[in-house]
């Protein structure tokens, strides 16, 4: 492990996390809102801190990336951009203790959405522009990002991508990856500058647009308001951010190619028409269950159904109703879509449905072969062939995911957290979608957890967001052996 190339690129993070918080901090001066010294202080730590890293280990060179430090630069990197990200609501006050701090940093990050604010509106503007802000950055990545905009650096390529990019596969969309994060950003950009402007012309003031663009194509979920997206009971507001919650949890390889000619190719992926065919037969069933027992007339069913189920299955966490008091088979919908996730590459969570699509396929083939032992078959996703060492990445992630939920579950329990609440904070958490069901419901928050929880269920947002292996294998001893 060459610890001055690692330190060398979280010296880059802690200079970029600390720049970006002038822009919440022009809207505490706008606002006045009392909350601009402590972002200047958090920004002066910041640089303070990076530039002297940066410096002191740049005149060390490597001429190549190795697949050790991609992975220990993006985990360590991370852990450096949430303690960072800490010191507004640390320096300000918004928080009691630090471990609520953290919680909150590494929720946005990770694009969680899980908070430990009780009174959301009370908090200074600036604050909660910068809470929204790392949704925004954590989305499309932090080290994408530097990528995108220090090319100076000169550091390594694809092994960073491939560490950060969420999904088994990402796409090396140009053949240089600096153009790549560009392409990917440039993309993203879009999308926030024309979700902002829809938003506004709904009837949101430009704060309140801003923060929830960045929660949305984050698929992150923090509002501005303690109802959510409910505070404003507009449908116009739940079908642009439905709308936009969707397109955050497709694959953005497959927006490029739709933005540049290749719209076949990208209607003809195999894993969009399984995201899309799934979000439509669960607002289908949770509709048809709605009008029947909930709601008075069918539009408004499928208003609230499309918008949760959206909501749920991108990791966004938003909410516009509250789906603790629904029947039990929307609940159920719900919480299988908490595993399931969004597609591979976009900003959402979960386990992603390439996999879930990619073990369904495996699983079947098993059983061909039983009856068919002669026979010559292939595993394919769509026309590329699937390779026996990516199944067995996939199976042992989806192994590591469950024995890490029902050990993060277990803990919670043993801290006299009730089953459902421990079971649904961990789903919530690990997936990164962020309200549950119990106590930690769409109504409710995560403040009266106890500390420990705090830091396991942080643990967990960790792990999600870094696809777990990229964060275990730091815990494996030959790691870090020569």
């Amino acid at each position: 492990m060459q610890w001055h190339y690692v330190m060398r690129y979280v010296g880059a993070i802690a200079v970029c996390i600390g720049l970006t918080m002038l822009f919440p901090l022009i809207f505490s001066v706008y606002y006045d809102d009392g909350s601009a010294r402590s972002l200047i202080q958090s920004m002066s730590i910041a640089l303070g801190v990076g530039i002297p890293i940066f410096l002191i280990f740049r005149r060390f060179n490597q001429p190549h990336m190795s697949h050790r430090n991609a992975m220990a630069i993006v985990t360590i990197g991370w852990i450096a951009a949430t303690l960072i990200g800490a010191l507004p609501f640390f320096l300000s006050g918004t928080f009691d203790t630090f471990t609520d701090c953290v919680f909150e940093s590494i929720s946005g990050f990770s694009t969680t959405g899980a908070s430990v604010l009780t009174n959301i509106e009370s908090v200074p503007k600036g604050i909660l522009m910068w809470r929204s802000l790392t949704h925004w950055l954590g989305g499309m990545g932090i080290i994408v990002l530097s990528l995108a905009i220090l090319p100076f650096l000169g550091l390594g390529g694809m092994q960073l991508y491939k560490a950060e990019a969420p999904g088994p596969t990402p796409d090396k969309l140009t053949p240089r990856i600096r153009d790549t994060a560009s392409a990917l950003w440039r993309i993203y950009l879009a999308f926030t500058l024309a979700m902002i402007i829809l938003l506004i012309c709904g009837g949101m003031d430009i704060f309140d647009s801003i923060c929830h663009t960045f929660g949305t194509l984050a698929t992150g979920g923090f509002s501005t308001k303690n109802l959510s997206i409910a505070h404003y009971n507009s449908a116009y507001i739940d079908a642009v951010i439905t709308i936009f919650m969707l397109l955050a949890g497709i694959n953005f390889s497959l927006h490029y190619q739709m933005l540049f000619g290749k719209s076949r190719l990208a209607l003809n992926d195999p894993e969009l028409r399984f995201f899309l065919s799934i979000v439509a037969i669960f607002i289908m069933i949770t509709t048809f269950v709605l009008y029947l027992t909930t709601y008075p007339s069918l539009s408004q069913a499928f208003r609230y159904a499309a918008f949760q189920v959206s909501s749920i299955i991108t990791t966004t966490g938003y909410a516009t109703a509250d789906f603790e008091i629904w029947p039990v088979l929307p609940q159920f919908i719900l919480i299988f879509c908490m595993f399931l996730g969004a597609s591979a590459g976009s900003t959402g969570g979960g386990m992603k449905c390439m996999r879930i699509m990619l073990l369904l396929k495996h699983t079947y083939l098993e059983l061909f072969r039983m009856i068919h032992p002669r026979a010559i078959t292939q595993l394919k996703f769509g026309k590329r062939l699937v390779t026996e060492d990516i199944i067995k990445g996939i199976w042992g992630f989806f192994i590591i995911y469950l024995g890490l939920f029902i050990l993060s579950s277990f803990v919670l329990t043993a801290l006299g957290i009730d089953l459902i609440t421990s079971f649904s904070a961990v789903a919530a958490c690990i997936g990164n979608i962020g309200p549950g069901l119990g106590s930690v419901g769409p109504t409710n928050n995560y403040a009266h957890l106890p500390l420990v929880a705090k830091w396991v269920l942080s643990f967990c947002m960790l792990l999600g967001r870094l696809e777990i292996y990229t964060v275990i294998i730091l815990f494996v001893p030959e790691f870090w052996r020569k």
